[in-house]
């Protein structure tokens, strides 16, 4: 296993919620000497300085100011949530009189049958009473708390020919006997260190206790949960700390709730990005549109492979690979924000740092998802170009991708931060 395939599995199995993998990039960019900025304070900031910015807990834009002028910003943005079962705010369900089931929903759209028969860990924030003030804790309950089981193929022998899943009855996981009814407070109460009583609330979600693995004859793939979209977090994060200064100020995002559209105070539809950009400049006696003008953004979210055993949903001609390099995304009606303009700029890009590049586009007959690209942009109106990893099953709870690819990432990302982008009368500089 790749030095940095180890480091990639490891940050995913200590990121099982959006709120745990914000914990984890806070952690790593005050290690490196980064000061932690509050929404609620004046930012006072200067040139040279490294700065970040949480809001929710679950969403954080880092940037550095360089010591000389310059030009505009570079941007990337990736995601930090996933598809997964929230624990409803009375999580106990009795059944049949001898079991307890947890209550649960579905948070994104997601593959179904994947979370069927596996072990199950709990994890996500609560608020509680401390000191006499409502106070937030993470927690991440690593125990084998629950499973989803089967029905026995005796008792539905059409379960091979085609399955559609009810959310409230087939995929409800099984806790413990009777006995376990209201344990499940108890048991987030003793992971926050805190009596039962001072429990107020819970944002908790179950996740799949698997830890990932590079597999295949040479190790050519990983396979880990929440591969969409931790992969494009951690190489553009780690591209972004790895940059030397360039001529424009380079700033990482990455939001919550991209996969329940975006539209909440801490998601690529809010006024995260565009806040921070027009304090920055604020500080900085800038002037904040002439600043946007010459920015550039590049949207990273994981892009879908050529499948091996259903080749055919794959357009004809733009059929990513795993292994082959970063992905950039088209689309006639703009689900995706690249044009001409803006995948020359990070194809280029790639071209002089010896990145592969390949292409993706939707089958014609066949509808895709949208990313952060073009929601971000509606705030912040900037050339964006759609550029992700291409990877199978996306949206299971486990998840397969080239174990080659977060290099190509991280040195794209470095390349693209350190680049010369400026646009002028004559065209585009880098």
């Amino acid at each position: 296993m790749t030095e940095t395939n180890r480091k990639l599995l490891a940050f995913i199995d200590a990121s099982p919620t959006a709120w745990h993998a914000c914990a984890n990039f806070s952690a790593r960019l005050l290690a490196e000497g980064y000061t932690e900025l509050k929404e609620t304070e004046i930012w006072k900031l200067r040139a040279g300085g490294k700065y970040f910015v949480c809001r929710n807990g679950s969403s954080l834009i880092a940037f550095r100011l360089p010591e000389e002028p310059f030009s505009g910003f570079l941007m990337m943005a990736a995601h930090t949530d996933s598809p997964a079962f929230k624990l409803r705010g009375r999580p106990d369900a009795p059944s049949a009189g001898v079991y307890t089931r947890l209550s649960v929903e579905r948070y994104g759209s997601m593959l179904c049958a994947p979370w069927l028969d596996r072990p199950l860990a709990v994890a996500g924030r609560v608020t509680v009473r401390e000191n006499g003030k409502i106070v937030t804790k993470l927690v991440n309950i690593r125990r084998d708390l629950a499973l989803i089981p089967n029905l026995a193929i005796h008792m539905d022998r059409t379960a091979n020919d085609g399955k559609k899943y009810d959310i409230k009855t087939d995929m409800l996981p099984l806790f413990g006997s009777e006995k376990a009814m209201g344990r499940m407070e108890q048991i987030a109460a003793e992971a926050a260190g805190v009596a039962e009583e001072d429990l107020i609330s819970t944002d908790l979600y179950l996740y799949p206790r698997t830890p990932g693995v590079v597999f295949g004859a040479d190790g050519e793939f990983i396979a880990a949960p929440r591969l969409d979209d931790l992969q494009c977090a951690f190489g553009c994060f780690e591209g972004f700390l790895a940059a030397e200064a360039g001529k424009n100020a380079p700033l990482l995002c990455v939001f919550d709730n991209e996969e329940v559209g975006s539209t909440t105070k801490q998601g690529a539809n809010s006024d995260f990005l565009a806040d921070a950009l027009w304090r920055i400049c604020e500080a900085l006696g800038r002037e904040f549109y002439t600043s946007v003008a010459a920015s550039f953004m590049a949207s990273a979210d994981n892009a879908h492979a050529v499948h091996p055993n259903h080749p055919e949903f794959a357009d004809s001609q733009d059929r990513p690979v795993m292994n082959g390099g970063i992905v950039i995304k088209h689309h006639a009606n703009q689900k995706y924000t690249t044009d001409a303009v803006t995948e020359a700029v990070f194809a280029e890009i790639c071209r002089r740092a010896g990145v592969p590049v390949q292409h993706y586009s939707n089958r014609a007959d066949l509808r895709g998802g949208t990313t952060l690209g073009n929601i971000s942009t509606a705030h912040v109106s900037v050339d964006s170009v759609d550029i992700g990893l291409a990877q199978l099953a996306m949206h299971s709870c486990f998840e397969t991708a080239g174990s080659a690819d977060t290099d190509y990432l991280i040195r794209a990302a470095r390349a693209y931060y350190e680049s010369g982008f400026r646009r002028s009368a004559e065209g585009i500089e880098l």
